[in-house]
């Protein structure tokens, strides 16, 4: 494979000129050239909102589902199929807000697919309302007289967790957030990326300048395996936010502890006999 143009689409892109979401599809792209991905190979999940239309963008298998269930049909394709690239690919409100319960338990799960999160910190599809990363006092057309419910920290909560991957990047840094991206997809478990992204209609605080004079990249001698000193990077927001790969923790995956699921079997490949169920079906009868 040497051409982005494996992964064109002819759908026109309905978001706004100088979104986010745009650098992370074309680093998303490269990504998978870079890993060799044929499209056949991958499959891209999402719910509802903005970020959640990059299944319709990009040549590659695709499910665009309910608002806040991304995960659930991530989790499935990938514990069937476990030969596909899973990828999840949607907004901060449709994660960690409607979503919120389903990426708690993935973690917990350790499944092994990638989550790439849209973080414009608002809600861009429905008229920019205040996201769950929204901060405290935001005001928006919804929230007059600004938020009154406390930011989560994504970043913080996954760690908290123990979970094996979790990285934060920025649409301000292209070949740091493409080699983000291939690290987080080619880990093997639950993989958390965080990109933030300037949202140029309903966010006027978090803009590319604004993050561009508080973002740094985590030196080249930073312990990403140190859980409580990587909790601590995650606080950091205010005057200097971090990016790379904050905590890092390999373990087993979901489908290493099921013992009747060896390494490289997939339920796809088995063979089903209908008959085999008439036995249960005897008491009906």
């Amino acid at each position: 494979m040497a051409d982005l143009k494996v992964y064109h689409t002819t759908d026109e892109i309905a978001w706004c000129p100088g979104c986010g979401n745009h650098v992370i599809l074309a680093c998303l792209k490269q990504a998978l050239l870079e890993l060799e991905k044929q499209p056949h190979e991958v499959l891209l999940c999402s719910g509802i909102g903005q970020a959640a239309k990059t299944p319709h963008y990009i040549r590659v298998n695709g499910f665009n589902g309910l608002h806040g269930r991304a995960l659930p049909p991530a989790v499935a394709a990938k514990i069937v199929n476990p030969n596909l690239t899973v990828i999840v690919n949607t907004g901060d409100g449709d994660s960690y807000g409607e979503g919120g319960n389903h990426f708690l338990h993935n973690i917990r799960r350790n499944v092994d697919i990638t989550h790439f999160v849209h973080d414009n910190r608002v809600y861009g599809l429905t008229k920019g309302q205040a996201s769950p990363t929204s901060e405290l006092g935001r005001k928006t057309g919804v929230q007059t007289e600004g938020a009154i419910s406390q930011p989560l920290n994504p970043l913080a909560l996954a760690i908290s967790q123990d979970a094996g991957f979790v990285a934060r990047g920025f649409t301000g840094e292209r070949e740091h957030l493409i080699q983000l991206m291939k690290a987080a997809i080619e880990h093997s478990g639950y993989a958390l990326v965080d990109i933030l992204q300037p949202c140029v209609i309903f966010n006027k605080i978090n803009t590319l300048q604004w993050y561009k004079e508080k973002v740094y990249l985590l030196p080249e001698d930073y312990d990403s395996t140190d859980q409580v000193n990587a909790f601590a990077k995650s606080l950091e927001w205010d005057q200097a936010i971090p990016l790379g790969i904050i905590y890092r923790h390999p373990k087993p995956s979901f489908m290493e502890r099921i013992n009747h699921l060896p390494a490289g079997r997939a339920l796809v490949d088995k063979e089903l006999n209908p008959k085999d169920a008439e036995k249960y079906l005897e008491d009906f009868f």
